[in-house]
């Protein structure tokens, strides 16, 4: 297949990589000139481009099978989120309303949009309710690539959990937590999703065609406290304290199934919330 890659970054590198060794024909974006040498090792075409460039935009989609929509704020620039989500993917829908090849659009979203359900379970069927603007924005920006379905073009959306692995191991995620006072009970439910696990959610989207709406997390979320008590104790930091008094931070509050994706057959690397001890390499699972 002819594969794009809109925002090869944390995510998309890896995905990139593995469709190019299946044999697979992967170009891949980036909006730092800085980076094409590195895509270049995992991808056959790369290009410099911003969504907001219908012509490139109209040059990247001729010829391809699938676009990946991968995008993320870049440090810096006060994460501006419209720009980076929502007009990515209407400029995207503009440019394949003008007529491409592309039969599969997928997207990377967040469990963010599901908001407070106060601890509950959710599933694909829950009606979103975002806590705020940023994650107004991603849901919108979901709605646009949804409405762009047909018979002929697939979209599908990957809702995914908070994402560690290589190089975002959840010590260095927790890394400031050691010894400080965070609001709430700690009970909060937590979603994760390592990034083997969203590699292989994509080529399973990929490869079963789908279309619609699918959560990928790991099987159990693990409350806030638990995942802080056990970072701290393997890793020997001082104990994270609780204040109930104050309301959680946190912008979605739920436990999040994957059961719909798991029904078609697909498999979890990292079932549960994992990561390297800095000792050494063994896996350490919480709690």
């Amino acid at each position: 297949m002819n594969i794009a890659i809109l925002g090869c970054g944390y995510v998309g590198t890896p995905t990139a990589r593995l469709w190019r060794r299946q044999g697979h024909t992967v170009t891949a974006t980036t909006t730092t000139p800085d980076r094409v040498a590195e895509l270049e090792q995992v991808a056959q075409r790369v290009m410099v481009l911003k969504t907001n460039e219908p012509l490139a935009l109209q040059e990247l989609l001729s010829g391809q099978d699938v676009v990946v929509l991968s995008v993320a704020p870049k440090r810096g620039t006060n994460y501006n989120y419209k720009g980076t989500y929502l007009d990515s993917a209407t400029h995207l829908v503009a440019a394949l309303q003008q007529g491409s090849s592309v039969r599969q659009v997928i997207y990377t979203s967040t469990c963010s949009v599901y908001g407070d359900k106060g601890g509950e379970w959710v599933d694909e069927s829950s009606a979103p309710a975002p806590a705020n603007e940023n994650n107004q924005i991603l849901l919108d920006a979901e709605n646009v690539l949804l409405g762009a379905a047909n018979n002929a073009l697939r979209v599908c959306i990957l809702r995914l959990g908070g994402i560690y692995g290589p190089g975002r191991e959840l010590e260095r995620i927790f890394r400031n937590a050691p010894g400080t006072t965070r609001p709430g009970t700690g009970d909060e439910p937590m979603n994760w999703v390592h990034l083997d696990d969203i590699v292989a959610g994509l080529e399973f989207a990929r490869l079963q065609q789908l279309r619609g709406i699918y959560n990928l997390v790991g099987d159990v979320p693990i409350a806030s406290r638990d995942l802080l008590d056990g970072l701290c104790h393997q890793q020997g930091w001082a104990k994270v304290s609780w204040d109930p008094s104050a309301p959680a931070a946190r912008s979605y509050i739920a436990r999040v199934s994957n059961r719909k994706l798991k029904q078609l057959g697909f498999h979890l690397t990292h079932p549960a919330v994992s990561y390297t001890h800095l000792a050494g390499d063994s896996q350490m699972t919480l709690p």
